[in-house]
């Protein structure tokens, strides 16, 4: 009789180990698969958005640091084409740091801090590098993992 509950015992914890691993590996996955959507929109944000942007949704939703809101993956695309072919040409940014939350199993948020490169703006002012905070919704649509929307707000710096 002992024999059997330990094994019964044994067999539960293998049974529940099973189970559990795929989870947190499955979870390490999503997370990784977001911070590489994320990492696809500053990598196109320094090449001037010249490339598709599959990154993101047909319907995302782009929020400049000034508030200006712009809805739509094309008018989106337009508007920082734009910007990048003007006082933002040749910008870039870096990120600092990144985390990642899932509200559910497919809406992520992520939050990046960033280090932008310097430019000069439309009224002639330059401005040195900055940091930036955006924040992003990624959601999942089919297997892929798209921005939904962003937000970029500028860090003033305290002296």
């Amino acid at each position: 009789m002992r024999t059997n509950v330990h094994s019964l015992t044994a067999s539960l914890i293998v049974v529940t180990l099973i189970s559990v691993m795929p989870a947190t590996v499955c979870g390490n996955d999503r997370e990784a698969e977001v911070r590489s959507t994320i990492e696809a929109f500053y990598k196109a944000f320094d090449d001037g958005f010249t490339q598709q942007a599959d990154f993101a949704t047909e319907d995302w939703n782009h929020i400049n640091p000034f508030g200006g809101r712009t809805r739509d993956r094309e008018a989106t695309l337009k508007e920082v084409r734009e910007v990048h072919q003007s006082f933002l040409k040749g910008a870039t940014e870096t990120i600092e740091s990144m985390d990642i939350r899932f509200a559910t199993s497919d809406v992520a948020i992520g939050t990046a801090v960033s280090v932008g490169s310097g430019f000069t703006s439309p009224d002639g002012v330059k401005h040195g590098p900055g940091r930036a905070i955006r924040t992003f919704v990624v959601v999942r649509r089919g297997k892929r993992w798209q921005i939904m929307q962003d937000q970029n707000t500028m860090i003033a710096e305290t002296h």
